[in-house]
């Protein structure tokens, strides 16, 4: 299947240095941003490709595929869900959200109920937030001592190393919009009644503290984007063009496996089914 684009433009190279305020959530780079309709198009061609390559891993039964989703508040982890991984098969597909720690999960490492939720052959995981909770909202918000964060990012470049030895494919998407476009979307859940059940005012909190999450995730995406564990910058304000970006992600993330369909029994092709 012929790439819209390349999209190493969108990945964080591992050790390089990543200044979030030099990528413009707004930006459509590889695609006119006139073209929202051609866009739709390719990623109606892509889900359909996406449904065909999850059947193929789950067939297979052989390879992992864990897909990371995290952003500020209302930067569009559901719609990407929603839209992106639309005709998959329930099958082999699992969303594990991740929310404020129960009393049994912080009685353990803050790895410990992460682990539980990672892919077995053939499946593809989508965490809707992650591990990356504890170096994200744990540091702005003070909740463990600077020294203690601190260590986890080897932590989890070893964790999800590891991962990847044992044959996992590591996909993490962070969905980069403006503090404006965060604004409206929060608007939109006030001002129509359907949405107020998204509305949630603690999520004001973090928006007061807007420059200190960007921080905190330009340390954590530069910090952690390795060979196996890619992080890529999603350009998110446009949502049709969000859809884009992480559909040919996926695409051509898992057409890079070479996966093949099992062996058929060889007298298959002269069995017939009894009436």
């Amino acid at each position: 299947m012929s790439a819209a684009f390349d999209i190493d433009r969108f990945r964080v190279k591992p050790d390089q240095d990543l200044d979030l305020a030099t990528r413009d959530p707004q930006e459509t780079p590889g695609w006119d941003p006139d073209d929202k309709s051609g866009a739709k198009g390719r990623v109606d061609v892509l889900n359909d490709r996406l449904e065909e390559l999850q059947e193929l891993l789950w067939a297979q039964g052989t390879e992992r595929i864990l897909v990371v989703l995290q952003a500020m508040d209302a930067g569009g982890k559901d719609g990407t869900i929603k839209h992106v991984f639309d005709g998959v098969n329930p099958s082999g597909v699992k969303v594990a959200s991740f929310k404020k720690p129960s009393k049994e999960e912080l009685a353990h490492d803050y790895l410990w109920r992460v682990h539980q939720q990672v892919p077995a052959d053939g499946e593809l995981v989508i965490f809707n937030r992650s591990h990356y909770e504890d170096v994200l909202v744990v540091r702005v918000e003070n909740l463990v001592p600077p020294e203690r964060w601190q260590r986890r990012y080897d932590h989890i470049r070893n964790f999800e190393q590891m991962l990847a030895d044992e044959g996992t494919t590591i996909i993490k998407l962070f969905l980069h919009i403006s503090k404006s476009e965060q604004q409206e979307r929060l608007q939109e859940r006030l001002d129509r009644p359907e949405k107020h059940w998204k509305f949630d005012p603690a999520d004001l909190g973090p928006r007061s503290k807007w420059e200190q999450y960007q921080e905190a995730f330009q340390v954590a995406l530069a910090r952690t984007s390795t060979e196996a564990a890619p992080w890529y910058v999603v350009p998110a304000n446009r949502k049709w063009f969000r859809n884009l970006v992480i559909s040919e992600i996926l695409v051509q993330t898992l057409e890079g496996l070479e996966m093949t369909f099992p062996e058929a029994p060889a007298d298959i092709a002269t069995m017939t089914i009894p009436d």
